[in-house]
């Protein structure tokens, strides 16, 4: 066998090399796949195995006349039904400012005081023209009464025919000329205190006083500036002293839904709880229903009455008010069903349901939900009093997942 005959048996052919690299693939292949499995397995344990941490609670029984349900929410803000920017009656330069902000006063409490020279000059006036209005009436009296004593001298003389008859004809002309004149300064006089009642009024125009008691919330004008009942041009003039609000006509106006408004009467139970204060909750109880519409926003106005009054309550504060139902009647029967926390519910297929907790896994279990309590919501049927329920599902939690309780706090 020559050189080439060697050469041709070393030759490896293709078939040969092709089994012999499937030889070598197929034991990686085969542990990838091992790999791949272990891997399943082990997120199948770890996801079977993962608690979530929740906050349980457990379904309540409804005892009788412990709250009333709400049977609509509105939102509005504390309002005064009593409030007035106190001006003066007159123009006039300011003296004398006597309040600040936040400063409590009474009915007739002195505010502030205008310059009150020309008003007391007037007033002096006034009070000397009556003087001498009165010391007229006076001077005409006795003339009056000499003319009629005259006249009556004259009468007898006449009588006795010792004088002409046209003397005693100017004798009574002077004692009606005299009784004329005297009636004349009486009506001066009552001319003179009426001008004298005016100056007193023009004078006590200067005095700004508190129109009710209240409290102060605007201070909007220091002495010097000139106030004036009337705007004037360029911005340099007041209108006013101080603004003045009566806190116990605080109420609260809201807007309803024209949609709901159905739902609401006079007088009936609310509760109102201000976005400053949430966990206060006010009673409360419906004033009236302001009978037009707003066609802008499609809602109502509905005046609520506070019936706490509270130093904590101020003006254009934000507040939640929830319509009540009627009070139920001394002795009546509790609801039928359980109470769970309002968040405990969730929609699952357009019903509502609840995770129940047994044995560590949290169960989605459908329920029907009736009106609330409150933060509580009434579970007519499906839920049984005492049963553990999560009370703010995760967006995530499954039905089944094994879940562990936690507070509130944590």
């Amino acid at each position: 066998m020559d050189q080439t005959d060697l050469l041709k048996e070393l030759r490896i052919g293709r078939d040969q090399r092709d089994e012999e690299s499937s030889r070598l693939r197929w034991p990686w292949a085969v542990a990838v796949v091992v790999a791949l499995g272990v891997l399943a397995g082990g997120v199948w344990m770890l996801r079977g195995t993962r608690s979530v941490a929740v906050e349980i609670v457990a379904a309540e029984a409804p005892v009788a006349g412990s709250e009333t349900a709400a049977v609509l929410q509105a939102t509005g803000y504390v309002t005064a039904r009593r409030k007035a920017t106190v001006s003066a009656q007159i123009t006039g330069r300011l003296t004398e400012v006597h309040i600040e902000e936040g400063e409590r006063v009474v009915q007739g409490q002195l505010l502030a005081r205008l310059d009150d020279a020309q008003a007391k000059a007037a007033l002096d006036l006034a009070r000397a023209q009556l003087a001498a209005a009165q010391a007229a009436v006076a001077q005409s009296r006795a003339q009056a009464v000499l003319a009629r004593q005259t006249l009556v001298r004259q009468r007898d003389l006449v009588a006795r025919g010792l004088t002409p008859k046209q003397s005693y004809d100017q004798a009574k002309s002077g004692a009606d000329g005299a009784d004329a004149a005297l009636l004349g300064a009486e009506r001066q006089v009552e001319v003179a205190r009426a001008q004298l009642e005016e100056a007193r009024v023009n004078y006590d125009y200067t005095f700004v006083r508190a129109p009710f008691a209240g409290v102060i919330v605007d201070k909007a004008a220091q002495v010097g500036e000139i106030v004036s009942p009337f705007s004037a041009g360029g911005g340099f003039t007041r209108t006013g002293v101080a603004t003045i609000v009566d806190m116990n006509s605080l109420e609260v106006d809201v807007d309803v839904n024209e949609a709901y408004i159905a739902r609401i009467r006079p007088d009936q139970p609310a509760e109102a709880v201000l976005d400053a204060y949430p966990d206060w909750k006010i009673p409360a109880h419906v004033i009236a229903i302001v009978p037009t519409a707003d066609k802008s926003k499609a809602t109502v106005k509905v005046r609520v009455a506070l019936e706490s009054k509270d130093p904590r309550i101020l003006p254009d504060m934000g507040v939640r008010v929830s319509f009540l139902e009627q009070a139920p009647k001394a002795g009546s029967a509790p609801p039928k069903g359980a109470l769970v926390p309002a968040t405990a519910l969730v929609k699952r297929e357009g019903g509502d349901a609840v995770f129940v907790v047994a044995a560590e896994r949290a169960r989605l279990t459908p329920v029907t939900a009736g009106p609330s309590y409150g933060d509580l919501r009434l579970i007519v049927s499906g839920l049984a009093v005492g049963a553990r329920v999560v009370a703010k599902p995760p967006s995530d939690l499954a039905d089944g997942a094994r879940v562990h309780a936690v507070t509130a706090s944590e």
